[in-house]
Protein backbone atom coordinates (compact mmCIF):
# COMPACT_ATOMS: atom_id res chain seq x y z
CA UNK A 1 0.00 0.00 0.00
CA UNK A 2 1.08 3.61 -1.12
CA UNK A 3 2.75 4.82 2.30
CA UNK A 4 0.44 7.88 2.33
CA UNK A 5 -2.35 6.09 2.11
CA UNK A 6 -1.95 4.45 5.22
CA UNK A 7 -0.56 7.53 7.17
CA UNK A 8 -4.11 8.75 6.10
CA UNK A 9 -5.87 6.06 7.84
CA UNK A 10 -7.64 6.11 11.11
CA UNK A 11 -8.28 3.26 13.20
CA UNK A 12 -11.06 3.09 16.06
CA UNK A 13 -9.72 1.71 19.33
CA UNK A 14 -12.38 0.19 21.44
CA UNK A 15 -11.33 -2.02 24.86
CA UNK A 16 -13.01 -0.33 28.30
CA UNK A 17 -9.80 -1.35 30.15
CA UNK A 18 -7.25 2.01 29.53
CA UNK A 19 -4.35 0.02 29.53
CA UNK A 20 -5.35 -1.82 26.57
CA UNK A 21 -6.43 1.36 24.70
CA UNK A 22 -2.32 2.66 25.59
CA UNK A 23 -0.94 -0.57 24.02
CA UNK A 24 -2.89 -0.62 20.94
CA UNK A 25 -2.46 3.49 20.25
CA UNK A 26 1.23 3.17 20.92
CA UNK A 27 1.92 0.20 18.29
CA UNK A 28 -0.73 1.95 15.75
CA UNK A 29 0.08 5.89 16.18
CA UNK A 30 3.24 5.98 14.38
CA UNK A 31 1.64 4.76 11.17
CA UNK A 32 -1.91 5.31 11.72
CA UNK A 33 -4.36 7.98 13.02
CA UNK A 34 -6.18 6.76 16.09
CA UNK A 35 -9.04 7.28 17.68
CA UNK A 36 -10.50 5.94 21.45
CA UNK A 37 -13.45 4.64 22.43
CA UNK A 38 -13.47 3.01 26.33
CA UNK A 39 -17.07 1.57 25.82
CA UNK A 40 -19.37 0.58 22.89
CA UNK A 41 -21.72 3.51 22.97
CA UNK A 42 -18.90 6.08 22.36
CA UNK A 43 -17.60 3.44 19.53
CA UNK A 44 -20.69 3.71 17.52
CA UNK A 45 -21.08 7.35 17.92
CA UNK A 46 -17.76 8.02 16.57
CA UNK A 47 -18.64 5.61 13.86
CA UNK A 48 -21.31 7.26 12.67
CA UNK A 49 -20.02 10.57 13.11
CA UNK A 50 -18.98 12.71 9.65
CA UNK A 51 -15.50 11.64 9.67
CA UNK A 52 -15.97 7.52 10.43
CA UNK A 53 -12.64 5.31 10.83
CA UNK A 54 -11.43 3.33 8.16
CA UNK A 55 -11.10 0.26 10.56
CA UNK A 56 -12.04 -0.78 14.13
CA UNK A 57 -9.83 -3.04 16.49
CA UNK A 58 -12.92 -3.76 18.76
CA UNK A 59 -13.04 -6.18 22.28
CA UNK A 60 -15.26 -8.05 22.79
CA UNK A 61 -15.86 -8.56 26.21
CA UNK A 62 -17.27 -4.66 27.67
CA UNK A 63 -19.44 -3.64 30.40
CA UNK A 64 -22.88 -2.13 28.65
CA UNK A 65 -22.62 -3.12 24.93
CA UNK A 66 -20.29 -5.96 23.90
CA UNK A 67 -17.91 -5.69 20.91
CA UNK A 68 -20.71 -8.39 19.26
CA UNK A 69 -23.18 -6.12 20.07
CA UNK A 70 -21.09 -3.09 18.41
CA UNK A 71 -20.30 -5.16 15.34
CA UNK A 72 -24.03 -6.18 14.40
CA UNK A 73 -25.44 -2.79 14.78
CA UNK A 74 -22.45 -1.31 12.21
CA UNK A 75 -23.00 -4.31 10.15
CA UNK A 76 -26.99 -3.45 10.04
CA UNK A 77 -26.36 0.27 9.33
CA UNK A 78 -26.10 0.95 5.45
CA UNK A 79 -23.80 4.16 6.52
CA UNK A 80 -20.92 1.84 8.26
CA UNK A 81 -21.63 -1.64 7.28
CA UNK A 82 -18.28 -1.50 4.84
CA UNK A 83 -16.02 -0.57 7.81
CA UNK A 84 -13.69 -3.18 8.34
CA UNK A 85 -13.89 -4.57 12.37
CA UNK A 86 -11.19 -7.05 13.59
CA UNK A 87 -12.09 -8.16 17.01
CA UNK A 88 -8.74 -7.82 19.62
CA UNK A 89 -9.92 -10.37 22.44
CA UNK A 90 -8.64 -12.98 24.81
CA UNK A 91 -12.29 -14.88 24.49
CA UNK A 92 -11.07 -17.00 21.26
CA UNK A 93 -12.56 -20.05 21.75
CA UNK A 94 -14.23 -21.82 18.33
CA UNK A 95 -17.36 -21.08 18.59
CA UNK A 96 -16.75 -17.59 19.49
CA UNK A 97 -14.61 -16.85 16.42
CA UNK A 98 -17.61 -18.15 13.94
CA UNK A 99 -20.02 -15.79 15.84
CA UNK A 100 -17.93 -12.97 15.48
CA UNK A 101 -17.53 -14.12 11.39
CA UNK A 102 -20.82 -14.42 10.99
CA UNK A 103 -21.22 -11.10 12.24
CA UNK A 104 -19.34 -9.64 9.54
CA UNK A 105 -15.78 -9.26 11.53
CA UNK A 106 -13.27 -9.45 9.18
CA UNK A 107 -10.51 -10.44 11.71
CA UNK A 108 -9.19 -12.10 15.11
CA UNK A 109 -6.71 -10.94 17.21
CA UNK A 110 -5.90 -12.45 20.66
CA UNK A 111 -4.66 -11.15 24.09
CA UNK A 112 -2.27 -10.32 25.25
CA UNK A 113 -1.53 -8.39 21.49
CA UNK A 114 1.60 -9.08 19.58
CA UNK A 115 2.45 -5.58 17.31
CA UNK A 116 3.73 -7.26 14.52
CA UNK A 117 0.72 -9.20 14.14
CA UNK A 118 -1.28 -6.22 14.80
CA UNK A 119 0.61 -4.37 12.19
CA UNK A 120 -0.13 -6.81 9.54
CA UNK A 121 -3.53 -7.30 10.50
CA UNK A 122 -4.00 -3.79 10.42
CA UNK A 123 -2.37 -3.08 6.96
CA UNK A 124 -3.87 -6.24 5.13
CA UNK A 125 -7.56 -5.24 6.36
CA UNK A 126 -7.03 -1.62 5.28
CA UNK A 127 -5.51 -2.88 1.83
CA UNK A 128 -8.25 -4.90 1.16
CA UNK A 129 -10.25 -1.99 2.24
CA UNK A 130 -9.10 0.19 0.47
CA UNK A 131 -9.08 -2.05 -2.98
CA UNK A 132 -12.60 -2.93 -2.37
CA UNK A 133 -13.75 1.10 -2.11
CA UNK A 134 -11.47 1.56 -5.58
CA UNK A 135 -13.50 -1.88 -7.06
CA UNK A 136 -16.72 0.26 -5.66
CA UNK A 137 -15.83 3.52 -7.50
CA UNK A 138 -14.82 2.30 -10.70
CA UNK A 139 -18.48 0.07 -10.62
CA UNK A 140 -20.75 3.16 -9.77
CA UNK A 141 -18.49 4.41 -12.49
CA UNK A 142 -19.26 2.33 -15.24
CA UNK A 143 -23.28 1.64 -13.74
CA UNK A 144 -23.45 5.55 -14.38
CA UNK A 145 -21.80 5.02 -18.42
CA UNK A 146 -24.64 2.30 -18.73
CA UNK A 147 -27.34 3.83 -17.38
CA UNK A 148 -26.26 7.02 -19.42
CA UNK A 149 -26.34 5.16 -22.61
CA UNK A 150 -29.06 3.31 -21.99
CA UNK A 151 -30.82 7.12 -21.82
CA UNK A 152 -29.28 8.44 -25.21
CA UNK A 153 -31.01 5.48 -26.40
CA UNK A 154 -33.93 6.07 -25.29
CA UNK A 155 -34.08 9.34 -26.13
CA UNK A 156 -33.35 8.63 -29.92
CA UNK A 157 -36.11 5.74 -30.03
CA UNK A 158 -38.25 8.77 -28.81
CA UNK A 159 -36.95 11.31 -31.33
CA UNK A 160 -37.32 8.65 -34.11
CA UNK A 161 -41.60 8.68 -33.36
CA UNK A 162 -40.86 12.56 -33.05
CA UNK A 163 -39.00 12.01 -36.73
CA UNK A 164 -42.39 10.68 -37.99
CA UNK A 165 -44.82 13.34 -36.01
CA UNK A 166 -43.34 16.50 -37.01
CA UNK A 167 -42.45 17.17 -33.15
CA UNK A 168 -39.70 19.02 -32.51
CA UNK A 169 -36.22 17.62 -31.23
CA UNK A 170 -36.49 19.10 -27.43
CA UNK A 171 -40.40 17.39 -27.11
CA UNK A 172 -39.14 14.24 -24.71
CA UNK A 173 -36.63 15.67 -23.19
CA UNK A 174 -39.19 18.81 -21.67
CA UNK A 175 -41.80 16.45 -21.34
CA UNK A 176 -39.84 14.01 -19.63
CA UNK A 177 -38.23 16.50 -16.90
CA UNK A 178 -42.06 17.58 -16.37
CA UNK A 179 -43.24 13.84 -15.54
CA UNK A 180 -40.07 13.92 -13.16
CA UNK A 181 -40.93 17.34 -11.18
CA UNK A 182 -44.38 15.73 -11.19
CA UNK A 183 -43.66 12.48 -10.04
CA UNK A 184 -41.96 13.85 -6.83
CA UNK A 185 -44.81 15.92 -5.98
CA UNK A 186 -46.98 12.81 -5.85
CA UNK A 187 -44.61 11.58 -3.34
CA UNK A 188 -42.81 8.95 -5.38
CA UNK A 189 -39.10 8.38 -4.65
CA UNK A 190 -36.63 10.22 -6.21
CA UNK A 191 -35.74 6.60 -7.74
CA UNK A 192 -38.95 5.91 -9.30
CA UNK A 193 -39.08 9.48 -10.26
CA UNK A 194 -35.49 8.92 -12.13
CA UNK A 195 -36.82 6.00 -13.67
CA UNK A 196 -40.02 7.26 -15.17
CA UNK A 197 -38.12 10.17 -16.62
CA UNK A 198 -35.99 7.94 -18.12
CA UNK A 199 -38.70 6.00 -19.90
CA UNK A 200 -41.01 8.91 -20.41
CA UNK A 201 -39.48 9.48 -23.92
CA UNK A 202 -40.97 6.13 -25.36
CA UNK A 203 -44.83 6.98 -24.70
CA UNK A 204 -45.25 7.69 -28.49
CA UNK A 205 -42.73 5.30 -29.61
CA UNK A 206 -45.73 3.33 -31.44
CA UNK A 207 -46.14 6.18 -33.97
CA UNK A 208 -43.25 4.86 -35.71
CA UNK A 209 -45.62 1.93 -36.81
CA UNK A 210 -48.10 4.55 -38.17
CA UNK A 211 -48.15 5.37 -41.76
CA UNK A 212 -46.89 8.88 -42.80
CA UNK A 213 -50.14 10.01 -44.95
CA UNK A 214 -51.77 9.71 -41.40
CA UNK A 215 -49.34 10.92 -38.93
CA UNK A 216 -48.52 13.74 -41.64
CA UNK A 217 -52.15 14.75 -42.59
CA UNK A 218 -52.62 18.24 -42.39
CA UNK A 219 -56.55 17.90 -42.33
CA UNK A 220 -59.01 16.35 -40.19
CA UNK A 221 -58.14 12.48 -40.03
CA UNK A 222 -61.41 10.70 -41.14
CA UNK A 223 -62.48 7.73 -38.84
CA UNK A 224 -60.69 5.05 -40.47
CA UNK A 225 -57.42 6.72 -40.17
CA UNK A 226 -58.33 7.53 -36.59
CA UNK A 227 -58.50 3.79 -35.86
CA UNK A 228 -54.95 3.76 -37.30
CA UNK A 229 -53.82 6.12 -35.40
CA UNK A 230 -55.28 4.66 -32.28
CA UNK A 231 -52.72 1.34 -32.65
CA UNK A 232 -49.92 3.40 -31.75
CA UNK A 233 -50.08 2.50 -28.01
CA UNK A 234 -50.27 -0.62 -28.72
CA UNK A 235 -47.62 -1.29 -31.48
CA UNK A 236 -45.69 0.90 -28.93
CA UNK A 237 -46.17 -1.83 -26.02
CA UNK A 238 -44.99 -4.55 -28.61
CA UNK A 239 -42.23 -2.40 -29.55
CA UNK A 240 -41.01 -2.19 -26.05
CA UNK A 241 -41.65 -5.89 -25.21
CA UNK A 242 -42.64 -7.63 -22.08
CA UNK A 243 -38.89 -7.11 -20.54
CA UNK A 244 -38.28 -7.84 -17.47
CA UNK A 245 -36.15 -4.10 -16.87
CA UNK A 246 -37.99 -1.86 -14.50
CA UNK A 247 -37.02 0.98 -17.35
CA UNK A 248 -38.85 -0.59 -20.17
CA UNK A 249 -42.03 -2.35 -18.00
CA UNK A 250 -42.25 1.25 -17.08
CA UNK A 251 -41.86 2.56 -20.46
CA UNK A 252 -44.46 -0.22 -21.90
CA UNK A 253 -47.05 0.85 -19.60
CA UNK A 254 -46.54 4.39 -19.76
CA UNK A 255 -47.00 3.47 -23.83
CA UNK A 256 -50.03 1.90 -23.08
CA UNK A 257 -51.95 4.57 -20.42
CA UNK A 258 -50.83 7.40 -21.49
CA UNK A 259 -53.82 7.99 -23.85
CA UNK A 260 -56.33 7.04 -21.01
CA UNK A 261 -58.44 9.67 -19.69
CA UNK A 262 -60.09 10.10 -16.59
CA UNK A 263 -63.64 9.75 -17.28
CA UNK A 264 -62.99 6.51 -19.13
CA UNK A 265 -63.14 7.54 -22.97
CA UNK A 266 -59.72 7.84 -23.68
CA UNK A 267 -57.46 4.92 -25.70
CA UNK A 268 -56.76 1.85 -26.10
CA UNK A 269 -58.84 0.26 -23.23
CA UNK A 270 -61.19 3.11 -21.99
CA UNK A 271 -59.61 2.44 -18.47
CA UNK A 272 -60.91 4.92 -16.17
CA UNK A 273 -59.73 6.82 -13.23
CA UNK A 274 -57.02 5.09 -10.60
CA UNK A 275 -58.01 1.95 -13.13
CA UNK A 276 -55.06 4.17 -14.98
CA UNK A 277 -51.56 3.67 -14.26
CA UNK A 278 -50.01 6.30 -12.38
CA UNK A 279 -47.38 6.64 -14.45
CA UNK A 280 -49.90 7.11 -17.40
CA UNK A 281 -51.61 9.84 -15.70
CA UNK A 282 -48.63 12.04 -14.85
CA UNK A 283 -46.94 11.46 -18.60
CA UNK A 284 -50.50 12.49 -19.93
CA UNK A 285 -50.54 15.92 -18.58
CA UNK A 286 -46.79 16.71 -19.34
CA UNK A 287 -47.09 15.20 -22.75
CA UNK A 288 -50.10 17.81 -23.56
CA UNK A 289 -48.80 20.59 -21.33
CA UNK A 290 -45.52 20.57 -23.91
CA UNK A 291 -47.47 20.02 -26.96
CA UNK A 292 -50.09 22.95 -25.66
CA UNK A 293 -47.13 25.66 -25.71
CA UNK A 294 -44.69 24.38 -27.89
CA UNK A 295 -44.14 25.74 -32.17
CA UNK A 296 -45.74 22.82 -34.29
CA UNK A 297 -45.97 22.91 -38.00
CA UNK A 298 -50.26 23.19 -37.80
CA UNK A 299 -50.12 25.67 -34.98
CA UNK A 300 -48.63 28.62 -32.89
CA UNK A 301 -47.29 27.81 -29.20
CA UNK A 302 -50.42 28.47 -26.72
CA UNK A 303 -49.27 30.61 -24.02
CA UNK A 304 -48.62 29.41 -20.71
CA UNK A 305 -51.83 30.82 -18.89
CA UNK A 306 -54.05 29.04 -21.90
CA UNK A 307 -52.54 25.59 -21.51
CA UNK A 308 -53.25 25.33 -17.76
CA UNK A 309 -56.90 26.87 -18.23
CA UNK A 310 -57.39 23.83 -20.63
CA UNK A 311 -55.64 21.47 -17.77
CA UNK A 312 -57.98 23.09 -15.22
CA UNK A 313 -61.32 22.84 -17.52
CA UNK A 314 -60.02 18.77 -18.50
CA UNK A 315 -59.75 18.02 -14.53
CA UNK A 316 -61.92 15.44 -13.89
CA UNK A 317 -62.46 14.21 -17.78
CA UNK A 318 -59.07 14.10 -19.36
CA UNK A 319 -56.36 14.36 -16.19
CA UNK A 320 -56.68 12.84 -12.89
CA UNK A 321 -57.42 16.30 -10.41
CA UNK A 322 -55.03 16.35 -8.05
CA UNK A 323 -52.30 15.74 -10.68
CA UNK A 324 -53.64 18.72 -12.38
CA UNK A 325 -53.48 20.90 -8.76
CA UNK A 326 -49.84 19.45 -8.23
CA UNK A 327 -48.63 20.16 -11.40
CA UNK A 328 -50.17 23.82 -11.62
CA UNK A 329 -48.30 23.87 -7.92
CA UNK A 330 -45.15 23.02 -9.56
CA UNK A 331 -45.50 25.54 -12.22
CA UNK A 332 -41.82 27.32 -11.11
CA UNK A 333 -39.91 24.48 -11.49
CA UNK A 334 -41.93 23.64 -14.95
CA UNK A 335 -41.02 27.00 -16.85
CA UNK A 336 -37.60 26.40 -15.44
CA UNK A 337 -37.28 23.12 -17.38
CA UNK A 338 -39.20 24.93 -20.10
CA UNK A 339 -36.72 27.75 -20.66
CA UNK A 340 -33.72 25.94 -19.82
CA UNK A 341 -34.35 23.07 -23.37
CA UNK A 342 -35.73 25.67 -25.46
CA UNK A 343 -35.57 24.22 -29.36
Amino acid sequence: MDKSMVEKATVLVVDDTPENIDVLAGVLRDLYKVKVARNGEIALKITRSPSPPDLILLDVMMDGIDGYEVCRQLKEDHSTRHIPIIFVTAKIAQEDEVKGFELGAVDYISKPISPAIVLSRVKTHLALYNQNRELDRKVLEKTQEISDNQLKVVQRLGRAAEYKDNETGMHVIRMSHYTYVLALATGMSEKDAETLRVAAPMHDVGKIGIPDSILQKQGKLDEDEWQVMLTHAEIGAEILGDDSSEMLSIARTVALSHHEKWDGSGYPYGLKGEAIPMVGRIVAIADVFDALTSIRPYKQAWSVDEALGLLKEESGRHFDPSLVTLFIACIDDILEIKSKFQG
